[in-house]
């Protein structure tokens, strides 16, 4: 029996989160300024809304710098072409200087365009 149009959707959003997770932790902010839509922001712990560039450059400095992210658990809900993704992770890395295992949870909106989900923001807090 082939897959439902939702479930296909659920996977293709995972897909993209994962690819997300990887570029993070190889440091590809090629591949993440490629998944992220040019508007995308990510709102940190502390509750600041970083631009996706200003993201990106703060990685390629080493001011942000993911050794590895380790993925707990994961839920999608896709409504036509948008998605809700809620995932946590713990992902060990240098913030600023502050080496640390960081308990995250990622609560992230995509929206479908064409073929691909795009991520266009996320919001971290911790678990």
């Amino acid at each position: 029996m082939p897959a439902s149009p939702d479930a296909n959707a659920r996977e293709e959003v995972l897909t993209a989160y994962r690819a997300h997770l990887r570029a993070m932790a190889d440091g590809d902010t090629d591949a993440l300024d490629d998944l992220l839509d040019s508007g995308f922001t990510l709102t940190h712990i502390t509750g600041y809304q970083q631009p996706k560039a200003e993201w990106l450059s703060q990685m390629r400095a080493g001011q942000f710098i993911y050794h590895s992210v380790n993925e707990k658990y994961v839920a999608v809900d896709v409504e036509d072409d948008t998605a809700r993704l809620v995932g946590r992770i713990v992902t060990e890395a240098t913030v600023y200087g502050t080496h640390a295992d960081w308990p995250l949870q990622f609560t992230m909106n995509y929206a479908r365009d064409g073929e691909t989900w795009t991520a266009l923001r996320s919001v971290a807090t911790t678990w």
